[in-house]
């Protein structure tokens, strides 16, 4: 009998998020995640992907609004994972509640391995406050109905609740919001339902696109400034092996070094505060040993002419409390000795 239960409610949830179950109107340009099955019968009503973002997400209680930065407040800091960044928000019309909708994708994530870090419906302070439960001023995606729906709808329905899962390739977190409309139906809403917002951030580092400085442009931003930033030479997460891609950079300093034959320089690597001082200080000095190998051995620079040097996070140029201002740290300096 056990079993047989156990097969029904696996068959149940396998038709709730089936993937080829009857569903509305997308909305045009929009599309489920690979990561995560819809809720079955429900539609698209808005979407955004960007691929490269950061995204607050939320892994404790509530602890109060602070009226002076208008900012919410919890036990713990939320996480600010970056990466590539997914919305789509789902409507299920008809006598479909927030809870149904919510637990159904809370087991879902279980079910693909992921951890789940906070869950409102298990949290007995939430109940004192739905009304800053969720960032409704934040979600302004457009959707097919309105920029209001998260206003329009019931707080006491409100669910909240993110989640984890590792892997090799990047972590992903997801977070869901869900809330519904009762029988008075808002002005703001044409049918009453249900409504899931699921954010998904797949974390990755950021690429850098920036064009490769050129000879030129260095001994232009040295004379200057008495330095240049390269954010051209890549490393992987945690190593010093120069990738290939850093090629076209090192071509640019070889270039540079050659066309003045007197210059010397100091090659000094630069790292976010990720992972504490002193293994920055000494992964920032073998990153610039790296460059200064590569420079002496594939483009025939005198070895005497060039100096590593490693300071960690000791000169940042933006601030590291933000993977956007991480990536500005990781670098590598020339300053001309």
């Amino acid at each position: 009998m056990r079993h047989l239960r156990t097969i029904l409610l696996l068959q149940f949830t396998l038709l709730l998020f089936c993937p080829d179950a009857s569903r509305g109107a997308d909305l045009p340009g929009s599309k489920d995640s690979p990561l995560l099955r819809r809720f079955v019968g429900s539609e698209i009503v808005a979407y955004q992907a960007k691929r490269y973002d950061e995204f607050e997400l939320q892994t404790s209680t509530f602890a109060r609004y602070n009226l002076a930065t208008r900012k919410r407040e919890f036990v713990r800091p939320p996480l600010r994972p970056a990466g590539k960044l997914t919305r789509i928000w789902y409507e299920a019309a008809g006598d479909t509640g927030s809870l149904e909708v919510y637990r159904n994708y809370l087991n879902e994530l279980v079910s693909k391995g992921f951890v789940i870090l906070y869950d409102s419906k298990r949290d007995p302070a939430a109940v004192n406050w739905t009304n800053y439960l969720a960032p409704f001023g934040s979600m302004d995606i457009q959707t097919n109905c309105s920029y209001y729906i998260f206003y329009a709808a019931e707080k006491t329905g409100l669910c909240v609740a993110s989640a984890k899962k590792s892997r090799p390739e990047g972590d992903v977190y997801i977070q869901l919001t869900a809330v519904e409309w009762g029988k008075n139906e808002p002005v703001y809403k044409a049918r009453r339902g249900a409504y899931i917002a699921v954010d998904i951030i797949e974390t990755q580092p950021m690429v850098q696109k920036m064009v490769t400085v050129t000879a030129d442009e260095m001994s232009q931003s040295i004379n200057a400034t008495g330095k240049v930033s390269l954010y051209g030479i890549y490393f992987d997460t945690n190593r010093s092996d120069i990738k290939p891609e850093s090629r076209p950079a090192l071509q640019e300093i070889a270039s540079l070094l050659k066309k003045q034959p007197i210059l010397k320089l100091h090659v000094v690597g630069h790292t976010d505060n990720i992972g504490g001082f002193e293994f920055n200080m000494g992964l920032s000095k073998r990153r610039a040993d790296a460059v200064v190998a590569t420079l002496v051995k594939d483009f025939g620079i005198v070895p005497a002419r060039l100096t590593a040097n490693g300071v960690a996070y000791l000169a940042p140029v933006a601030p590291n409390t933000t993977e956007p201002g991480r990536a500005k740290n990781r670098r590598v300096e020339l300053v001309p000795r």
